[in-house]
């Protein structure tokens, strides 16, 4: 079994620091690690081009993105880990951009539900199948590293780091809100901080392999959502809440100056990390192209028309 460490932070400060503490928890639990610092890496942000799409229709067994920047070196790395810990620093609220470039060119394109109908459709067909690395269960964890005290300054670190999950039905066994790293000082001279890094690799590492419905473990605040534990809800002026980083509804009620949210077995099955969860977006995206086409198709002409002063916008603003 092999555990991924990633930092998205600078070599050799926090979020190096404590992520190779939780490898090294990691490898004393068994398994093989491996350590990517991406500073310096050029990972550059999705396009939209589709090509990831048309390696899928053109039947090659592998999904790559067409940019030859340093998004490969990840991707692989990512396919070939068990499991993975992400430590990423907090520049403006949420977590350093650099991350989420590559959660938008891997999540997408690897989504298990496209990639699972994908290869019931070759097999039909009788063409070579997928790479069977798509659809590995692993598990995750996520420290999020910021320097303010504040911890609303903070407060979408650990939110952000989940976005990793979704696509690849990956299952978190814990998190850690590293803040006000400004006073620390260096990580080190936290040992409950460091301790609790090594907590979190050692649960990484045994819960490989085992099926995801047989590991409950959770190292890190509990949170309010029962999934990924974060504290943020959405509220509609309802009591009925919905946690919007794994998309499930709860039912909010107050006792004293106490607030409970009850989520339910069926709802947490439906989380977005889940085959259920991506499935039901995997139908949405499906479901909008009867509708979608026909629109497009029956105004043809009214669009064009219309477009041509967004295509001629610098000459056209001139005319206003």
């Amino acid at each position: 079994m092999k555990v991924l460490g990633i930092s998205f932070g600078r070599l050799n400060q926090r979020s190096d620091v404590m992520v190779k503490e939780a490898l090294i928890a990691a490898k004393k639990a068994g398994a093989d690690v491996e350590f990517i610092n991406t500073v310096r890496l050029n990972i550059g942000h999705c396009r939209a081009c589709d090509y990831c799409s048309r390696c899928k229709d053109n039947g090659d067994t592998e999904i790559h993105c067409c940019f030859k920047d340093d998004y490969h070196i990840l991707e692989e790395a990512v396919l070939d880990a068990d499991g993975i810990i992400i430590g990423a620093p907090v520049y403006a609220v949420g977590i350093v951009g650099q991350f989420k470039n590559f959660v938008d060119r891997f999540g997408p394109s690897h989504d298990r539900a496209a990639l699972i109908e994908e290869n019931k459709k070759r097999e039909k067909e009788g063409k070579p199948l997928l790479d069977e690395r798509y659809f590995k269960d692993r598990y995750t964890g996520y420290i999020s590293v910021g320097g303010a005290g504040t911890h609303n300054w903070v407060a979408l670190g650990l939110p952000m780091l989940h976005l990793n999950d979704f696509s690849q039905c990956m299952k978190c066994v814990g998190h850690i809100d590293a803040y006000d790293q400004g006073r620390t000082g260096h990580p080190v001279l936290n040992r409950e901080l460091m301790e609790t890094c090594a907590q979190l690799g050692s649960a990484v590492a045994e819960a490989i392999g085992k099926p995801y419905e047989e590991v409950d473990t959770w190292v890190g605040a509990d949170g309010v959502c029962p999934v990924c534990h974060n504290p943020l809800l959405s509220i509609n002026g309802t009591t009925d809440v919905e946690c919007p980083i794994c998309g499930i509804w709860g039912k909010l009620s107050v006792e004293g100056d106490k607030v409970k949210v009850t989520f339910s077995e069926e709802e947490k099955a439906r989380a977005r990390n889940t085959k259920i969860g991506i499935y039901e977006h995997y139908h949405e995206i499906q479901n909008m192209i009867p509708v979608c086409v026909p629109k497009l198709q029956d105004n043809k002409d009214f669009i064009d028309a219309e477009m041509e002063k967004y295509k001629n916008f610098d000459e056209y603003i001139k005319t206003v």
